[in-house]
């Protein structure tokens, strides 16, 4: 029993460290593992359990929760947390002190998920290139209205975040923290988790667990019928993001130390004198070797075998 639930949590904790930062997502991490089908079937499992207890359906809930793998779910959950708890406040302090070496290590690790979920087409052909062009076109414009990251969410916000947020955890290719940085919600995110803020903690873990309920079914109906479309607009949706991952002039854009004044992180501008060495360096490293742990992955890891419930 522990020598399957050590690796387990080790596995978890890898998933929560990919996820803190937006780069390789939770997902991916996961196709890495050869654990990516037991996570979807886990997370399908659980979120018909949630729709049946919304529904007054006793017999159903209880019938897909029984379904849910806990050895496999437990485990995984717990690594995730840990490295959520132990990463946070070094990414933040990371994130104020060096902003534009940090958004190149981001940079560096996104340019390599695109990379990796390119290549999760089955049969890409020049229709997906076009996706991808117009979808990236769009975000990257779009992006140029956005100010910055928020200063100080609202509850709401936060609920929203978590629904929209969650859906990277079953998308290979894409990171929780990358969409939060995209809403301007990363920065208060990583902050509420340093600073153990139990109450926006609380209300973002519900949003989570709502939007997983919600989408997981229909991500997974998609996933399946229409795999390299979905693929082809996430990789567009990245492309056209890098804008807010562009090093200069100020990084993927920060709040003051006072709280109180947001800085945009989708300003363009080209590095003065030598400051582009560092940001480009990191950028390098981190594409090399998320690519090269993606393709030693799969070859070195085998699918996870847990023993299955009985419905």
């Amino acid at each position: 029993m522990i020598r399957q639930l050590i690796p387990q949590f080790i596995r978890g904790f890898a998933m929560g460290a990919a996820d803190i930062v937006p780069g390789v997502s939770g997902g991916t991490v996961a196709l890495i593992f050869g654990i990516y089908t037991e996570l979807l079937r886990s997370v399908k499992s659980g979120a018909h359990a949630l729709g049946s207890l919304l529904k007054g359906d006793l017999n159903g809930f209880k019938e897909h929760f029984s379904e849910i793998n806990w050895l496999f779910l437990v485990p995984l959950g717990l690594g995730v947390l840990t490295a959520l708890a132990a990463l946070s406040s070094l990414i933040e302090g990371a994130l104020a002190d060096y902003p534009e070496e940090m958004a190149g290590l981001f940079m560096g690790l996104v340019l390599a998920s695109i990379v990796i979920a390119w290549g999760l087409l089955k049969a890409p052909n020049s229709q997906h290139i076009a996706i991808v062009a117009v979808v990236g076109v769009i975000v990257f414009l779009l992006l140029g209205f956005q100010n910055g990251p928020l200063s100080e969410p609202s509850l709401p916000v936060y609920f929203g975040a978590g629904a929209i947020a969650i859906c990277a955890m079953i998308l290979p290719g894409i990171s929780g923290s990358f969409l939060l940085l995209m809403m301007g919600m990363y920065a208060a995110v990583l902050g509420a988790a340093h600073d153990r803020a139990i109450v926006e903690l609380a209300v973002f873990a519900a949003g989570a667990a709502v939007g997983l309920g919600l989408f997981s079914s229909f991500l997974h109906r998609i996933l399946d019928k229409h795999h390299d479309l979905l693929m082809a607009v996430l990789v567009g949706l990245m492309a056209g993001s890098m804008r807010v991952l562009w090093p200069w002039p100020n990084g993927v854009g920060i709040i003051s130390e006072e709280e109180t004044e947001a800085v945009s992180g989708t300003a363009l501008d080209l590095p003065a004198g030598d400051e582009f060495l560092m940001p480009v360096v990191l950028a390098v490293l981190a594409f090399v070797f998320v690519v090269v742990v993606s393709k030693l992955g799969p070859q070195t890891v085998e699918e996870t075998k847990l023993p299955e419930h009985a419905a």
